[in-house]
């Protein structure tokens, strides 16, 4: 393996450091090596096809809300009218 030159400065809390260190402790690394294995073993999992059937039905939601709303507002716009036909139009 090529020496490690470089150097990835990251954040952590101390309850997060301790936690780091111990589990490196324990499993007979050093925090660097295990910060280094878990990263290059990191890989996201492919939830695609999930995020897009959830943005789309976001999308149907958001537009069956707005004809709702659309219908909402028409039938109080029609009641307004009947409303001041019936007083007199004040």
């Amino acid at each position: 393996m090529a020496a490690a030159t470089e150097r990835i400065v990251v954040q952590v809390t101390p309850v997060q450091k301790r936690a780091i260190a111990s589990t490196a402790k324990r499993l007979g690394l050093n925090v660097s090596e295990l910060m280094r294995q878990a990263a290059q073993g990191f890989t996201p999992s492919n939830d695609e096809e999930d995020i897009n059937a959830l943005i789309w039905r976001v999308n149907a939601s958001t537009q069956e809300a707005n004809d709702a709303l659309d219908d909402a507002l028409s039938f109080v716009a029609e009641s307004n009218k009947r409303i001041a036909a019936m007083s007199g139009g004040k």
